[in-house]
């Protein structure tokens, strides 16, 4: 897959909840949500465009509940915008081909993984298990779960 957009049949297809994530940027309720304590190895894609943002190797639990993770697949597919709601200036996170809001990018991940933690809402996205990575179009990146890379 490489044409990823923003299409008005993917936005019919939203739940009401990621609807409201992804195109009003609102944040789903901690531990209460789908992946924040996914331990599976896979990718996690736009729910809207389908662009690849985040790895199950890179994943790491904060204690926030919500998912978390030190660093996107290809940078290119995330947009960051300066945020001053709610009385407090953050980093928001958006894909750039979707145009989803996914969550804030905040500068308290893991130190010895370069400090970041990307905070994700789960509505924003869609979880394919490595097993079916090929079959969903998404079997390039298949290498970044091989016994080398997943060590890193």
């Amino acid at each position: 897959m490489s044409n990823y957009q923003k299409t008005t049949e993917a936005i019919s297809k939203l739940t009401p909840e990621q609807y409201r994530i992804t195109q009003e940027a609102a944040t789903e309720p901690a531990f209460r949500n789908r992946y924040w304590d996914n331990h599976e190895q896979g990718l996690y894609v736009d729910i809207v465009s389908g662009e690849p943002l985040f790895a199950s190797i890179d994943k790491f639990d904060s204690g926030s509940g919500w998912p978390s993770f030190t660093v996107p697949v290809d940078p290119d597919n995330i947009v960051e915008k300066r945020d001053r709601s709610w009385g407090m200036v953050r980093t928001e996170v958006r894909s750039k081909h979707g145009d989803s809001h996914l969550g804030h990018l905040f500068d308290d991940g893991p130190r010895e993984q370069g400090g970041l933690r990307y905070c994700i809402n789960s509505a924003a996205m869609r979880f394919i298990p490595l097993a079916e990575l090929e079959a969903a179009g998404y079997g390039d990146f298949a290498h970044l779960f091989t016994t080398e890379e997943a060590a890193r």
